[in-house]
């Protein structure tokens, strides 16, 4: 498919009517690959939600951003995407509800997309201030935004100390990934590493963690009932656990081996409520990186739900960036459970 920048958007067809009563499954979910992926990546996700929720949803493995498609970076991708989702709205007049379920850079895609999506409320006073609030829910093209869940996205970047692990640390190691790193993965990876400043406008994930024109990143993760981040304590070479987790180093929590059966790979578990800009005084902006930490305190004005995993048992623990997704049926199968957990948990 074409690309489709910030200039070939074009706005479809209104939010379709509501469907006849008891006309099936109202709740689209849409499934959203990383980098140099393609939709066989969510299969085994995707056949669970199906299984398991067949008569509540629809789901939809997106297809618009295939293999090399994902090095054009996250903007063009998240335009695709957003064209995608309405053309998948518009062929199905009984939707109601949107949800993401996005591995690795589809994450950041995936909240792109949203923000060229969303609708703000009606408004029942021209004085009535637009805010952060969830009494202030906007749509998704009008549907009801409902799950917002990335599995090892990298919502921090991939620029900070340990955020890409495979790098070990090493400061002169991380600086020149920097300077190459759009040599081997495009503008995705000017993105990741927030080298870019396209026609002198702060790095893109900075702007996301703001309304920035008619792009309303945080308006639209705000509209969503959930937000739910899943992410790789350990043994993830790709995304680092802060960055995929939305904290800093102090907040990362101390875990142990579980205890649960059902859920046997999943660690720690929290809720981590909404923050307001005074709660934010005593941080100094020297901690860990400036820009960092700005993309970690705009994130935190939403709640997170936030579910950390571990493979480090697993004979297949190097390979944990593709285990939690279960990107191979066969080769991934530990993380099954993490998938289960994830549609138990589901809102529907």
């Amino acid at each position: 498919m074409g690309d489709l920048g910030g200039g070939g958007w074009q706005e479809a067809a209104p939010a379709p009517a509501p469907g006849p009563a008891g006309g099936g499954a109202d709740h689209l979910v849409v499934m959203v690959h990383g980098i140099v992926g393609s939709t066989a990546d969510w299969k085994f996700g995707a056949e669970q939600f199906d299984k398991l929720l067949s008569d509540k949803v629809i789901v939809h493995c997106s297809n618009r951003n295939m293999h090399k498609l994902t090095l054009d970076g996250i903007d063009v991708m998240g335009e695709r995407l957003a064209q995608e989702v309405i053309e998948q709205i518009n062929r199905r007049p009984q939707v109601k509800k949107i949800s993401f379920v996005a591995h690795s850079v589809g994450g950041l895609v995936a909240r792109y997309a949203i923000g060229r999506l969303y609708r703000p409320p009606i408004q029942t006073s021209q004085s009535a201030p637009q805010s952060l609030c969830q009494n202030n829910r906007g749509t998704i093209h009008g549907l009801e935004a409902v799950n917002f869940i990335t599995v090892a996205s990298p919502h921090l970047g991939s620029r900070g100390n340990k955020q890409v692990p495979f790098l070990f640390g090493v400061t002169a190691i991380e600086n020149f990934a920097c300077c190459i790193i759009h040599l081997i993965f495009g503008r995705t990876g000017k993105h990741l590493f927030l080298t870019d400043n396209d026609d002198g406008k702060p790095p893109l994930l900075q702007r996301m963690v703001d309304d920035w024109g008619d792009l309303q990143f945080m308006s639209a993760l705000q509209a969503f009932k959930r937000r739910v981040a899943y992410s790789n304590v350990d043994h993830d070479h790709i995304v680092g656990w802060r960055t995929s987790s939305i904290r800093r180093d102090s907040e990362l929590p101390q875990w142990v081996d579980p205890r649960n059966k059902t859920y046997p790979h999943i660690v720690y578990e929290e809720l981590s409520k909404a923050e307001t800009l005074g709660q934010f005084a005593d941080v100094a902006d020297s901690d860990n990186c400036t820009l960092e930490e700005r993309l970690l305190r705009g994130l935190q004005r939403v709640s997170w739900e936030k579910v950390d995993v571990s493979f480090h048992n697993s004979k297949v623990r190097s390979a944990a960036h593709s285990v939690i997704q279960v990107k191979d049926p066969v080769m991934h199968c530990e993380g099954a459970d993490v998938i289960k957990h994830m549609i138990d948990h589901f809102i529907l």
